[in-house]
């Protein structure tokens, strides 16, 4: 049962901020001589190599983390969400976005059922449905191939698909002597319409052919506003080339509203479940990513990843708090901790590191005092990571009051931002280097997609990538101070413009290279990191009563656009700010119809 104590009353979290004193003692130029330390602050699990030696840590401050998790009864509240409980209590649901990716044979309860099957029951429909499609027996209204799909979509049903997509998508024709390689995306599309902007729709449909194209419209209740409008908009650009007909064999759903789904005009056998156990933002493993990403990559290739996903998954999940460790593994690290936690260093207790980046994420926020986090992949197949985990993360735990509903006396929840390197380095690391401190996440790959080799050059591209992915941890860590500066003759007026402070915490995570395997494991870190962070903070990460008042207030004023459009209503309800600024748009805007024709983009 949930505990009203707010986690700060706790005594661990007490000594935490005690010990934030000592730290702010240290130095990370000097805690990196520390060779011991450094050693014990890397683990690899898989191919991954985690290295959190340049956190503003030492290994007291590691112990007392863990501490803190056990006050924060973490193995617990982990032990919850694997077994099903409602622990997102605000709307009395069970959390399983694990059991999304789950092996076929797994036992994972809800409501005392096996979710498992159902899983695989939509998969397998996945897994059918897209062959058919890819290999053209599903053809569309006029008998031709469907090589086109328009994901529609908004949020979770956007962002996490969106981000592996576009890390999939140059990587999958490296090796075209690969026989599953040479089939996978050849001669097809993959678009995702979420803003209701009509820009967004333009962009989309400009150069498809209603023809060749088929639209998966993703709402679990199929009333999201912006997606149905959107859906509603492609609907008219099918119909009004091939005819009301053809909606059925060029869209599709996913959808658990089928009422609504055959309203619509879509097939109900072609309608793809998900479940309420699943956020919208952990929905990516679910058919709201696997079904867009199956019909562009084959069932096949999605599955690895799922199956990267559920690797993490399972290290999470085994006992990462009890297990004792062979004694050659507590050689230079306190042996209660080792004995408490597992030996970071051994690849088989992986799950430490998975609970401790959480830990990190408190210490930094919490107790440091740095609210934001940069997440920097060192790779541009990643470039839509930051925004999906900026969601998953803002959306989980930017929370004020605790499961409990008691006001937070502490900071929670991380501002999430970050861009790939090196294009990063020439936008906002000059305010990471010598204006605030925010930490960093560095994410590297050991294999490129697309590796490029120009004779006579020092190093080949990938090279000079990643000499910039190893360079800016030590250069945030270090620093430059005003006597290295001097002795190298930079003049006095100069100095104070050249120093670099140091002491700015970062983490690197190394990948050996970027499959469909890897990107389902580096989703799943996060996932869980995320998930460690509110369980500590003892916040409800699954819920987001904060994006519904914004969406309430917004059919009010939807509400006031139509009555002055249609009946020349004034604008009134409203605060003088709000009114002046309706009045505004809707004067400059006097030349929209009060009743229009259908008009769609004309790009």
């Amino acid at each position: 049962m949930a505990s009203s104590t707010v986690i700060c009353d706790t005594e661990p979290w007490k000594n935490l901020r005690d010990h934030v004193e000592d730290i702010k003692k240290t130095h990370l130029r000097d805690l990196m001589t520390d060779t011991k330390r450094c050693q014990s602050m890397m683990v690899e699990f898989d191919g991954l190599l985690l290295d959190y030696s340049r956190q503003c840590a030492t290994l007291e401050t590691m112990d007392k983390l863990f501490k803190l998790a056990e006050a924060a009864n973490l193995k617990q509240k982990i032990g919850r969400m694997y077994n099903g409980e409602h622990i997102n209590s605000t709307e009395n649901r069970s959390v399983l976005h694990i059991a999304l990716r789950a092996p076929r044979d797994s036992v994972i309860q809800s409501d005392g059922k096996n979710v498992v099957p159902d899983v695989w029951k939509v998969l397998d429909k996945i897994r059918e449905f897209s062959e058919t499609v890819r290999n053209g027996s599903w053809v569309g209204a006029t008998g031709k191939a469907l090589t086109d799909v328009i994901s529609v979509g908004i949020g979770g049903s956007f962002l996490g698909p969106l981000f592996v997509h576009t890390a999939l998508q140059t990587g999958l024709t490296l090796k075209p002597a690969d026989p599953e390689a040479s089939k996978f995306a050849k001669g097809r599309q993959l678009r995702f319409l979420a803003n209701v902007d009509p820009v967004d729709v333009a962009r989309n449909i400009t150069g498809l052919n209603p023809e060749t194209t088929l639209v998966v419209v993703v709402s679990k209740t199929f009333t999201t506003a912006e997606t149905m409008l959107n859906a509603r908009t492609l609907r008219e650009w099918i119909s009004s080339a091939l005819g009301p007909s053809a909606v059925a064999k060029h869209m599709v759903a996913v959808s658990t509203n089928l009422k609504l789904v055959e309203e619509f005009g879509i097939d109900t056998n072609n309608a793809f479940a998900f479940w309420d156990w699943v956020g919208g933002r952990y929905s990516v493993c679910s058919a709201v990513g696997v079904l867009p990403l199956s019909l562009q990559y084959g069932f096949s290739v999605v599955e690895k990843f799922l199956k990267g996903a559920s690797s993490i998954d399972q290290h999470f999940y085994s006992a990462p708090f009890e297990k004792n460790i062979p004694d050659q593994c507590t050689q230079g690290t306190s042996s209660e901790m080792m004995n408490r936690f597992h030996c970071p260093v051994l690849s088989c207790m992986f799950h430490y590191a998975l609970v401790l980046l959480g830990l990190l994420s408190v210490w930094n926020v919490s107790f440091l005092g740095y609210p934001a986090r940069a997440i920097l992949p060192y790779s541009q197949a990643l470039e839509k990571f930051a925004p999906h985990i900026q969601q998953v993360s803002m959306e989980s735990n930017g929370k004020g009051v605790s499961i409990d509903g008691v006001p937070l006396p502490f900071d929670a929840g991380e501002i999430d931002f970050g861009e790939p390197g090196t294009n990063g380095q020439h936008s906002f690391y000059q305010l990471v280097h010598q204006g605030h401190v925010i930490p960093c996440d560095f994410i590297g790959v050991v294999k490129s997609q697309q590796p490029v080799y120009l004779k006579g050059e020092v190093v080949n591209n990938h090279d000079e990538l990643m000499s910039n992915f190893f360079a800016q941890p030590d250069a945030l860590a270090y620093g430059k101070t005003p006597e290295q500066l001097r002795n190298e003759n930079v003049p006095q007026h100069l100095v104070p413009h050249k120093t670099f402070s140091g002491n700015r915490p970062s983490l690197s995570l190394l990948l050996p290279s970027l499959n469909a395997y890897n990107i389902g494991q580096l989703l799943a870190i996060y996932e869980h990191r995320i998930g460690v962070q509110g369980f500590l903070w003892g916040i409800n990460s699954f819920d987001q009563w904060g994006v519904e008042l914004g969406k309430s207030l917004a059919s009010q004023v939807r509400k006031q656009l139509n009555a002055a459009r249609t009946k020349g209503k004034p604008v009134e309800g409203f605060n003088h700010s709000t009114t002046s600024l309706l009045k505004r748009y809707l004067e400059a805007s006097s030349d929209v119809p009060s009743d229009p024709c259908t008009l769609l983009p004309q790009i």
